[in-house]
């Protein structure tokens, strides 16, 4: 296998088990449909929620327990009906929820925000108002048939045509479309629950004259601070706090993509406007300037001003000490394919493993010790030593295939360097304030150190939240056996659980 250098999101999965508590249920009906959609001038069909994209928000509190009600109106071989539940027990903030199966999450997406409980506080300034801003990309064609093809012919995939924000691309060459606006007054304080609903690209977020404070990410408060410029990764959610103080008038909102390495990327930047009450028609936008596209030193910029808020009501509980050191390099290179069109194809990797999708799920095959499914020989360590930040594009790294798994006991500690260089230094890790994320970036050629307990019984995906890598086989799974009686234990499958 040849590699060469990429950028990746991984998806680390933190999930608390359920407290038993009194809380409010709240229920939602959800319909998958196809929907008819106009954007960039032209018209196609698109599978939906309840014919919105983005997708409807669902709102909770802190300890409720959200029940979902799926029906499927959208294709007759796939499954009809179903129900999810959901406690959001020890959380609270702003996160998202998307399609898993395919390139769907593409235009099944939407908001999950979860309220302090009634009384609590937000740890910042109360805002006057809450606003939430969806990130995504948008594809002229069939997005299915996008992935489709590149399965057959082995090539990456072809990239979006626009980014949108909150469902709409603004102004792109070609195509003349209003775009999404901001409505403020003048002084008040809002909330913006920002998320990056893109499959495939970093973007950086800016408005035109203004400085927002960040004050949340993933579901976690940090410590706030200011910047001009948010970035933000697939999967990502950022609250962050907008005073608006500036002159009546409207302001350009640019969202553009970050990409430092050789990989092709949607360049189209999505255009919106804040708008001031009483700002008269036609006036002209006030302009800004966007981050350049390779623009690492705006991202590191960002990221290491995140710390998590570490305070006496919302502790950051690091394991000081760890059970299971794991070193995962991530690489992303050409394979022979005898049955693609050009004579190979792109995978994905960690630790030279590529993974194959089972065709039973998981958590079922460990769940009744079902065998030859998956095996949990997962390497915890590449099973070569080569030069992880150099030009490897000649060597032949042994990639294989498989679904393999990396068994964790109840409760014990995890410490993942995820690609990273050939040496690490001890001194350098903050055990302090680090900020608690769902899914973290991890540089070209750097590395990012995560650490987590592994206090959820069941089978847990880590996965790159970049679609076009995972579809390529960069993520694996973490088994957690039970731990001791059955609040420790994994919950049995659904009697309705479908069977094939």
């Amino acid at each position: 296998m040849e590699h060469y250098r990429a950028r990746t999101m991984l998806l680390v999965i933190f999930i608390f088990p359920a407290l038993l508590v009194e809380c409010k249920v709240r229920l939602y009906n959800f319909r998958v449909v196809q929907t008819n959609t106009t954007k960039l001038c032209s018209t196609k069909s698109i599978v939906t929620i309840n014919g919105k994209f983005p997708g409807p928000t669902i709102y909770a509190r802190e300890d409720d327990n959200v029940n979902i009600r799926l029906t499927n109106k959208a294709w007759s071989e796939a499954v009809a009906y179903g129900l999810g539940r959901w406690a959001s027990i020890r959380q609270r903030g702003t996160l998202l929820w998307h399609a898993h199966i395919s390139w769907l999450r593409a235009t099944i997406h939407g908001a999950i925000v979860i309220l302090p409980k009634k009384g609590v506080p937000y740890p910042f300034p109360k805002p006057d108002k809450e606003k939430i801003i969806i990130l995504s990309e948008w594809w002229k064609a069939d997005v299915e048939a996008v992935i489709n093809q590149s399965t057959i012919t082995g090539l990456p995939p072809n990239i979006s045509d626009a980014h949108t924000v909150n469902g709409q691309t603004g102004a792109v060459p070609g195509c003349i479309s209003p775009g999404f606006t901001l409505h403020v007054d003048s002084g008040k304080i809002y909330l913006l629950r920002i998320i990056n609903a893109a499959l495939n690209d970093e973007l950086f977020f800016k408005i035109a004259g203004h400085n927002i404070t960040v004050v949340e990410v993933d579901a976690t408060y940090t410590k706030p601070f200011s910047t001009d410029t948010i970035f933000i990764g697939p999967g990502q959610t950022t609250n962050a706090l907008l005073t608006a103080d500036k002159s009546i008038g409207k302001y350009l909102i640019a969202v553009s993509p970050f990409m430092d390495t050789v990989v092709a990327v949607d360049n189209v930047t999505a255009i919106a406007f804040l708008r001031y009450k009483g700002t008269l028609a036609f006036s002209p936008p006030v302009l800004t300037t966007t981050p350049a596209i390779n623009a690492t030193p705006a991202t590191s910029a960002f990221t290491d001003k995140l710390r998590s808020l570490n305070s006496k009501k919302y502790p950051v509980n690091v394991p000081l000490t760890v059970d299971h050191n794991l070193y995962f390099t991530i690489g992303v290179g050409i394979d022979p394919c005898a049955t693609c069109t050009t004579g190979s194809h792109t995978v994905g990797d960690i630790n030279n493993v590529s993974f194959i999708m089972p065709t039973k799920a998981l958590l079922e095959a460990h769940y009744y010790n079902i065998s030859g499914v998956f095996t949990d020989d997962f390497p915890a360590k590449p099973p070569i030593s080569f030069n992880y930040t150099g030009n490897n594009t000649a060597m032949n790294l042994r990639t294989t295939n498989g679904t393999r798994a990396y068994r964790l006991a109840f409760n014990s500690t995890v410490q993942i360097v995820l690609q990273g260089t050939t040496t690490m230094i001890q001194r350098k890790f903050n055990l302090a304030d680090p900020v608690e994320r769902n899914t973290v970036s991890v540089p070209t050629a750097g590395w990012i150190a995560i650490r987590f307990k592994a206090d959820n019984p069941g089978v847990w995906f880590l996965h790159c939240h970049l679609e076009v890598h995972t579809t390529w086989g960069l993520k694996m799974a973490f088994v957690v056996d039970n731990g001791k009686g059955p609040d420790e234990s994994i919950l049995p499958p659904p009697s309705d659980l479908p069977t094939c």
